[in-house]
């Protein structure tokens, strides 16, 4: 079996400066230190790296997203897995955004990393990145996140803890798989195929996340519009209610067309926008439910689909079920 390694950087190869902060390692002893976290690996799998960056995820764009994808999508047929080490802090963003560029995905695509860095002896990054390399030799596909005992379907992922071990959890799902003495996966995953991989890169930046907040003014949501930005996503109340208040603002992004996506500021549940009036006048202005998406699903997904077709098949795009995201199954929308 062969496994490329796309080496982004992140936590699991920093190290301590003399400030006490955590800082990313010069390129080639980054890539070592990578490599050496477990050198008997050989035994699992033949790995080759390849360098997309060594960057805090903090700073990840849509155009490294891009060049991850297009690198997979370039040597696909060298290669029997993929296993992406990534910094902690937008791993979710990028499972996400990547679930859509590689569609029609035939192999696993194992993203990972470590809350701990892996040169200090409490570190997770052995375990992680180990586990990573196993799963990309299984037969499984998709973008998937491995972390601590989970194996997580991409675009379902979101961290929910910045000092856990097990700081990610599936969202409104069920995992993959578990790390156990072995690795289980569970009926959910998708063995491998021989289709033809579909590359879909491209993710418009402008668009805005704003969680609502009682009391915030009308007068500031509609700021944003003379932003210039493309689309726009709420975080709403509950099951995706949103203030009588605001109506007015939705009102004018229609008629600009600038879609508005509605998540739950829940971290668990779906939008059910048609439960209550506020909810049901929000749609009448045209807003899109997120159902029961995350919130980097619903991020990722919609800057992907602004670049995928004009206003009128937004909304189509985002209740599109691609990888298994969303279930709008038995929902009124």
């Amino acid at each position: 079996m062969k496994v490329l390694i796309l080496f982004c950087g992140g936590t699991i190869i920093m190290q301590e400066s003399k400030e006490g902060s955590l800082v990313v390692a010069e390129k080639q002893k980054a890539i070592k230190s990578l490599l050496s976290l477990e050198p008997r690996l050989k035994e699992v799998s033949k790995l080759d790296v390849e360098y997309v960056d060594n960057i805090d995820s903090s700073n990840i764009t849509g155009a490294h997203w891009d060049k991850i994808a297009t690198i997979i999508a370039k040597k696909y047929d060298r290669y029997d897995g993929f296993v992406i080490t990534h910094g902690t802090d937008t791993m979710a963003y990028t499972s996400s955004a990547l679930s859509f560029a590689l569609q029609n995905l035939g192999k696993p695509v194992v993203i990972t990393g470590s809350q701990i860095p892996g040169n200090q002896i409490e570190t997770d990054a052995r375990r992680n990145f180990v586990n990573a390399v196993r799963l990309a030799t299984m037969d499984i596909s998709g973008v998937m996140v491995v972390f601590d005992e989970e194996i997580i379907l991409g675009a379902r992922c979101s961290k929910v803890s910045e000092s856990k071990l097990d700081a990610f959890e599936t969202i409104n799902w069920d995992d993959l798989g578990e790390i156990r003495i072995d690795i289980r996966l569970s009926d959910e995953h998708k063995p491998r195929h021989n289709r033809p991989l579909n590359l879909q890169t491209g993710y418009e930046e402008n668009i805005a996340v704003v969680t609502l907040f009682p009391q915030m003014t009308p007068t500031t949501l509609g700021a944003i519009i003379t932003t210039g930005i493309k689309g726009l996503i709420l975080r709403g109340y509950g099951s995706g209610n949103i203030s009588y208040a605001y109506l007015e603002v939705l009102k004018e992004l229609k008629s600009k067309k600038i879609p508005v996506v509605v998540n739950t500021q829940c971290l668990e549940g779906a939008t059910l926008m048609h439960l209550y009036d506020v909810g049901k006048k929000a749609l009448e202005m045209g807003v899109i439910q997120a159902h029961d998406m995350s919130l980097e699903c619903v991020t990722t997904k919609l800057m992907w689909a602004l670049k995928r077709g004009p206003y009128e098949t937004i909304k189509e795009i985002m209740h599109h079920n691609y990888v298994g995201e969303i279930n709008v199954e038995g929902k009124i929308y």
